[in-house]
């Protein structure tokens, strides 16, 4: 019985690891008034970039930092479309995650020269019980609430999404503060692809991240969009997502169809409200017009 605790406990863990990246990301980004369902993108370039530059390189360190260049890249690309030129941030969110999806099937056949799967490249070995991405991930919880709720920068952030034009009377700057958050949002997207990469498996797979970028996003709301909300809503996720594995890995009766589809029911109950009633900043999702009344 401890055993399938302890299994079980771990694969919650890991399983929630790439979902905490990504969640605090989006509740960043939504956090300051713009909605990223580019998430899901933004994760499937961050794992694929991870383990593009660790295959020329040999070094997962520097195929984290492709995955961060990539992320960032891909955030400034939301916030242009949906910042400068005010366009709708659930088609531009939609957009991305199109062309994350068909960009690296095409780059992966180009590069690799087979379609499915790239070769194994060099990864992040396990600390102890878990990999380096799993002890990142917590620690970003800590300073993502910090920021938040204990700067100026935080309360900058909270105030443009809630309140942009008063926020611009006292001299914030909106445009500045929402573009530095959808970048952030970006890369924490990627780093949550990478840990799924070069963090557990050594190569990246043609939809290996399946959804996860939408249940980070189910995370924001789940979590009210508070990180450590978030982080926790992560981990509920990620229970269901270990159930999965330990009842299939431990040969449990239980409809395998079921099990594979537990994740995405718990997220359709979270973002329907049916786990308790959510609310969203108030400007989020609207784009700002300086002067506007």
């Amino acid at each position: 019985m401890w055993n399938i605790i302890t299994i079980l406990f771990g694969s919650t863990i890991r399983s929630a690891t790439p979902l905490i990246f990504t969640a605090l990301g989006g509740t960043l980004s939504e956090r300051s008034g713009v909605i990223n369902l580019g998430l899901e993108g933004m994760m499937t370039v961050g794992a694929f970039s991870a383990v593009l530059v660790s295959y020329y390189t040999g070094s997962p360190f520097l195929g984290l930092l492709g995955a961060i260049a990539t992320g960032a890249f891909f955030g400034w690309l939301l916030a242009f479309l949906s910042i400068h030129f005010k366009a709708n941030q659930t088609v531009v969110g939609t957009a991305i995650n199109i062309l994350a999806s068909s960009l690296t099937t095409f780059l992966l056949v180009e590069i690799w020269g087979k379609p499915g799967q790239t070769d194994n490249v060099n990864y992040f070995t396990p600390w102890g019980p878990f990999n380096m991405f799993t002890y990142l991930a917590f620690i970003l919880v800590a300073i993502s609430y910090f920021v938040l709720y204990k700067t100026p920068f935080g309360l900058r952030i909270r105030a443009v999404g809630e309140h942009p034009r008063a926020a611009d009377i006292l001299g914030v700057n909106v445009y500045r503060v929402r573009y530095t958050c959808v970048i952030i949002s970006g890369i924490l997207g990627a780093i949550g692809g990478a840990a799924l990469s070069i963090g557990s498996i050594s190569l990246f797979k043609e939809g290996m991240v399946a959804g996860k970028g939408f249940i980070a996003l189910a995370a924001v709301i789940f979590g009210k969009w508070h990180p450590i909300g978030a982080a926790l809503a992560c981990l509920f996720f990620g229970f269901a997502d270990a159930i999965q594995t330990v009842s299939m890995s431990l040969g449990i009766n239980v409809p395998k169809e079921f099990l594979f589809a537990l994740p995405y029911i718990l997220t359709m109950m979270a973002v329907s409200g049916l786990v308790g009633k959510s609310v969203a900043p108030a400007a989020d999702g609207i784009p700002y017009e300086k002067g506007e009344k």
